[in-house]
């Protein structure tokens, strides 16, 4: 662990009026600095390590697809939660991606300081470079902390993000399926 961070946690407290020394808190700094570190692991990895080589063949050219993929990030702007779900699909051509591995990418990205829209974009980069798909379409839904605990205190709101790579923003037959398959069109 840095071991700057649990001096600039214990800044934290000092700022916002409270006292580090009292016993609740005592541990906090360390604590706090621990699951910062942990939030935002996905720094200390890379593309190449979470896939592990975990590429298949396969004749298979149809759409492959993993729904519900839960996501836990911190948004850039307040450092503070974004929980959803991601669903993310592609179109083989000669290649698999074992089915762990697409989580993985998920979390890889997820645990790095975020805006939903960028998220999106990185998982579904990083699968097109992977695979070489036809296609990839990653679907984000996610509550934001950041605009249900401050600010607006909308509690109820979910923010849905998009992208379309390759077959799926070329060919409407095959974005619909997809959305259909996940069952966000009727």
């Amino acid at each position: 662990m840095n071991p700057l961070l649990p001096n600039h946690y214990r800044e934290i407290l000092l700022g916002i009026g409270e006292n580090p020394e009292r016993e609740g808190l005592l541990d906090t700094p360390k604590r706090a600095a621990k699951a910062m570190q942990y939030l935002c692991n996905g720094y200390e990895k890379s593309l190449e390590e979470v896939v592990n080589g975990a590429l298949f063949s396969s004749e298979s050219d149809e759409m492959v697809i993993v729904k519900d993929v839960e996501l836990y990030s911190l948004c850039e702007h307040h450092l503070l939660p974004f929980i959803g779900k991601a669903h993310v699909a592609y179109i083989p051509t000669g290649k698999v991606l074992g089915l762990s591995k697409i989580a993985r990418i998920v979390d890889m990205y997820a645990r790095r300081l975020q805006i939903q829209e960028n998220l999106t974009r990185q998982i579904a980069n990083a699968i097109e470079e992977v695979t070489q798909a036809a296609g990839v379409a990653v679907v984000i839904e996610a509550q934001h902390m950041c605009m249900m605990m401050r600010g607006v205190e909308k509690q109820n709101s979910v923010m849905s993000t998009s992208v379309m790579l390759g077959a799926f923003r070329e060919s409407y037959n095959t974005r619909h399926e997809f959305l259909q398959l996940i069952g966000r069109s009727k």
